[in-house]
């Protein structure tokens, strides 16, 4: 087993060889030309997007964004990403469509053993972000989490559990509180209420 195998195996491992120090400092390189990259030079920063994720994905990400090697990062087509997010992505991040992060979010795939003399080791388990999902600033991620499909956390949240789908959840440990259910189908904001009016003066200002 190489120690990339161990790496997405879940096994114990250490990240100083098979290139992986070479794989980090490439990633930074990008990272921070993406970083410094100038708002009104988008096709730039696509550049950059898809050599610092080995692919192209259609995401809208708002400098500045930090991950370890960006190539373990797979993002779904117009998901939004706000400025200052942390992707630690020693492990697997799959984020699916149309999923909003809010600022200062991070996501962390790795930890390390709680015994002392252990804590040069590391460890990573996969974290997987479903449609739809709302994610709200200054929420942490812990490894190995699933939030499902049209979830959302609320702002400042610490996910250690796995979220259900359609739920709203919040809380230092993070916690469901409820279904999304025919409330929120109905208002978006306490008891300000979604119109075919409103939406329709909405449109015809954005056209």
């Amino acid at each position: 087993m190489t120690m990339r195998e161990r790496i997405a195996s879940g096994k114990l491992f250490t990240d100083y060889c098979e290139g992986l120090p070479e794989d980090r400092l490439n990633c930074k390189m990008y990272m921070t030309a993406f970083n410094e990259s100038k708002p009104d030079n988008q096709k730039l920063r696509q550049e950059l997007m898809n050599k610092l994720f080995g692919k192209e994905m259609k995401v809208w990400i708002e400098p500045p964004f930090y991950c370890c090697y960006g190539t373990n990062i797979m993002i779904g087509d117009d998901s939004y990403i706000n400025f200052n997010c942390h992707f630690v992505d020693d492990g697997k991040i799959i984020i699916g469509k149309k999923v909003m992060f809010g600022p200062g979010v991070t996501i962390a795939t790795v930890g390390h053993p709680i015994r002392p003399d252990m804590r040069e080791y590391m460890y990573s388990q996969p974290v997987v972000i479903e449609d739809n999902c709302w994610i709200g600033a200054g929420t942490i991620i812990c490894p190995g989490i699933t939030i499902g499909e049209n979830s959302v956390i609320g702002a400042g949240s610490v996910v250690t559990k796995d979220v259900p789908q359609n739920s709203v959840a919040v809380g230092n440990p993070c916690r469901v509180i409820r279904e999304i259910d025919e409330h929120d189908m109905k208002y978006y904001y306490k008891d300000n209420e979604i119109t075919d009016e409103d939406l329709m003066e909405e449109a015809r200002l954005r056209n």
